[in-house]
């Protein structure tokens, strides 16, 4: 079974062909990365506007790089939910489009339970029951998966999420968007015991939050340049030197991946899972990856680097495995939920 995938959720408007739910036949990915570095951040209707432009350029090359034609697919994934709506809303409008000319069945997928389903695009597709820890720039979670379908979302952030702080702290020490990859960057010339960071603590077992941790960056910062909590933040950078800058990083780097690993830790051990994957694009972190595989006993499985952030092979990945127990959605009943958690979307109870 070939599926075409459709992920317009943020800032990349991407599709893939995926057969069978293993494997990759092609990924197209346009990213708007360079566009909205301008702004320091995702600028909603920007990037609607964007996808908009892109949206059928992007799927016909999927296409083409499948070497396929639409006589070849057999269904159509598309994320619904969550996301920014105006980008949602031109990948529905652009699948259910398709789905009514090409007469192919569609599917509503969520895009962040979509980001477990990269991992199995890998050689050894993950075991059930599986934990995933899910970290990007709009979600940190954990999610026990007893089946296909069949998951419990156990702890999530409580305020910001995993990547939004890395994105805010780089602003804060004068590093680029996205946050991410440019505080990884620097972390490898600086200290991580420099600055003794706070974790949070919270009532719920599984819960995260960086809220705190980022607003404790912010005032060690202006403790160290000798300033005091009315300084303006934006002119912070220009009194960090390069070493101060580099430390800042790597402190907050790895109180972050820290915070990750010892919750995923504990519910390792309460659960214990045959699987362990990561999920999101903070799963491309190498810092991430090599503290968990020390602290748990067992192999953790890591998307590839290209299918950590948002793209259509986990969007085409999730459709064939959920067209395989749910039915196709009626193109014209299909509406984005910009806000939807995974407490509500489970779709297939064992």
């Amino acid at each position: 079974m070939k599926v075409l995938g459709i992920e317009s959720s943020c800032d990349e408007t991407a599709a893939s062909v995926v057969q069978d739910g293993r494997i990759l036949l092609s990924n197209v990915v346009n990213s708007q990365i360079d566009i909205h570095a301008l702004y320091g951040g995702v600028v909603p209707e920007i990037a609607a506007r964007s996808h908009i432009e892109v949206v059928n350029p992007v799927i016909n090359q999927a296409l083409t790089d499948a070497n396929l034609t639409w006589d070849d697919i057999d269904a159509i994934a598309v994320t619904y939910a969550p996301g920014l709506i105006g980008s949602l809303l031109v990948g529905t409008l652009a699948a259910r489009t398709l789905a009514v000319l090409k007469n192919k069945p569609l599917y509503p997928i969520h895009h962040v339970e979509a980001h477990v389903y990269a991992n199995f695009l890998n050689e050894r597709a993950p075991e059930f029951p599986m934990l995933a820890l899910i970290v990007s720039g709009g979600h940190s979670q954990l999610v026990l998966f007893r089946d296909h379908g069949d998951y419990e979302l156990l702890g999530q952030t409580q305020d910001d999420a995993v990547g939004e702080a890395f994105d805010k702290v780089a602003k804060i020490i004068g590093l680029p968007y996205p946050g991410g990859p440019s505080i990884a960057k620097a972390a490898l010339e600086g200290d991580p015991t420099a600055f003794k960071l706070p974790k949070a603590k919270l009532s719920g077992k599984y819960d995260f939050s960086f809220s705190g941790l980022k607003t404790a960056v912010l005032r060690a910062v202006q403790r160290e340049v000798g300033v005091d909590f009315t300084f303006p933040s934006h002119d912070l950078p220009g009194l960090l030197n390069d070493v101060q800058r580099a430390n800042f990083a790597a402190s907050f780097q790895r109180t972050a991946i820290e915070t990750l690993v010892d919750t995923t830790a504990r519910a390792f051990h309460d659960y214990s899972p045959k699987s362990v994957v990561i999920a999101g694009g903070v799963a491309a972190n190498q810092e991430l990856r090599r503290i968990l595989s020390d602290r748990l006993p067992i192999q953790i499985d890591y998307a590839p680097m290209n299918l950590c952030t948002d793209n259509g092979a986990m969007i085409a990945t999730l459709g064939y495995y959920y067209a395989q127990k749910m039915p196709p959605i009626n193109p014209n009943d299909l509406e984005v939920i910009p806000s939807l958690s995974m407490t509500k979307t489970a779709w297939s109870k064992s």
